[in-house]
C-alpha cells in the first residue's frame, strides 16, 4: 500500500496537514489598508506554504487541507499544482468558504494580518474520515501545526493522524500559535501538551515555547521539549539566530542580515527548507543556517508562497553570508 500512496510518482516525502486558504498582499507598502488601491491575490496558509517551500527544494509534496466550494477553493487547488503540490487531500468543503487574509506591510518589523475565517473555515473541518491515512502512515515527514487544534473536527483528525503515524520519525509540530484562533492561552496549552506526546520534532519562537512547555528561555524551552519525548527541538530566537537542540547535541545559528519587504511567510519557508534539512540527513548546523537563509530569502520579497526560494537560491545567500555566520555549538 506504501507505493501506491502516489501512483506514477513515489511516495510522499512531505504531508502537512493545515490551514490553506487565499493572502490578498497590498501591492503598496507603508500604508494602511484604507488607503491601499492595488492587490495582489497569492496562495497562503500556513501548511499550504511549508508544502510550497518544501516542493520548491525538490520534495514531493502534498497537502491535507480543506476549501470551500468557490473560486477561491478553486484557486488554491490550482496554485497548489501549478507550484508543485499534490493537492488530493484537499477536502472540499460546500458549507463553508474559502478564507481570504490581508495584511498590511510597514517594513521593517510591522505587519498587521487579518484573517477572514468566520463562521467557520474548511481546513479546521476536516474529519478524520476524510484522512488517508496510508499517505500520513508512509510519509517520509509529516508537518501539522498547532492551528489545526484549535477547534474540532480538525483536532480529532489530528490526533487519529498521529495514532496511525505511531511517532515515526520526522512527525513535526509547528508551534505557531497565534492567539486570533483560541479562546485562551491555557486553552492552546492544554491541547499543545496533548500533541507533544505524538511528535519528534517541535518548531516554534520563544513566544509559542511559553505557550507549550511554560518557558521562554530557550535552552529551558528546548529542555522541557525534550523531557517531552521529542528527539529535535527547535527554538527560533529572532536577532539572536535559532537554537536546534537534541539530547546530543547543542547548535546556535545567528540570522543573516536581510533587507526586510514583508516577514510574513518567512517561517513558512524556515519550514520547508527544516523538512528539506531533516529528509536530507543534514548536520543539524548545516540544516539550520539554510533554513535561516530560506527565511531571509522570503523576507526580503513581497509575497509567500510564489517567494519560496530553490536549492540555489538558498546554496547563494548561504556562501554569500558564510563568513558573517559561524555558528556556536555546545
Amino acid at each position: 500500500m506504501e507505493d501506491e500512496v502516489l501512483a506514477g510518482a513515489g511516495r510522499l516525502e512531505v504531508l502537512a496537514f493545515g490551514r490553506s486558504g487565499v493572502d490578498v498582499y497590498p501591492l503598496q507598502t507603508g500604508v494602511g489598508l484604507e488607503d491601499v488601491e492595488t492587490f495582489g491575490k497569492y496562495l497562503g496558509g500556513s501548511a499550504a506554504n511549508v508544502a510550497v517551500a518544501a516542493a520548491r527544494l525538490g520534495r514531493r509534496s502534498a497537502l491535507v487541507s480543506g476549501v470551500g466550494d468557490d473560486p477561491f477553493g478553486r484557486f488554491v487547488r490550482r496554485a497548489l499544482r501549478d507550484l508543485g503540490v499534490d493537492d488530493q487531500h484537499v477536502v472540499l468543503d460546500p458549507e463553508h468558504a474559502t478564507p481570504v487574509t490581508f495584511c498590511e506591510i510597514f517594513p521593517p518589523d510591522d505587519f498587521p494580518i487579518y484573517f477572514y475565517r468566520r463562521p467557520k473555515a474548511p481546513d479546521l473541518q476536516v474529519r478524520p474520515e476524510d484522512l488517508d491515512l496510508d499517505a500520513v502512515r508512509s510519509a517520509d515527514l509529516f508537518w501539522c501545526t498547532v492551528t489545526g487544534l484549535s477547534e474540532s473536527p480538525s483536532r480529532e483528525a489530528h490526533h487519529a493522524a498521529w495514532e496511525a503515524r505511531a511517532r515515526r520519525e520526522h512527525t513535526v509540530l509547528d508551534l505557531d500559535y497565534r492567539p486570533v484562533f483560541w479562546e485562551s492561552k491555557e486553552a492552546a496549552a492544554e491541547q499543545v501538551s496533548r500533541a507533544l506526546e505524538h511528535v519528534t520534532v517541535a518548531v516554534g519562537n520563544r513566544e509559542e515555547c511559553e505557550v507549550a512547555v511554560g518557558e521562554t528561555d530557550p535552552d529551558r524551552a528546548a529542555d522541557a521539549l525534550l523531557e517531552r519525548g521529542v528527539q529535535l527541538a527547535v527554538v527560533k530566537q529572532g536577532p539572536r539566530g535559532v537554537l536546534g537542540k537534541t539530547r546530543d547535541e547543542r547548535v546556535v545559528v545567528p540570522p543573516t542580515p536581510v533587507d526586510v519587504v514583508n516577514g510574513l511567510g518567512a517561517g513558512d519557508a524556515f519550514g520547508g527548507s527544516l523538512c528539506d534539512g531533516l529528509l536530507a540527513g543534514l548536520p543539524l548546523e548545516e540544516v539550520l543556517r539554510r533554513c535561516n537563509a530560506a527565511g531571509a530569502i522570503v523576507a526580503s520579497r513581497l509575497e509567500c508562497s510564489t517567494a519560496m526560494p530553490t536549492h540555489e537560491e538558498v546554496d547563494a545567500h548561504v556562501r554569500a553570508h558564510a563568513a558573517t555566520e559561524g555558528a556556536g555549538r555546545a
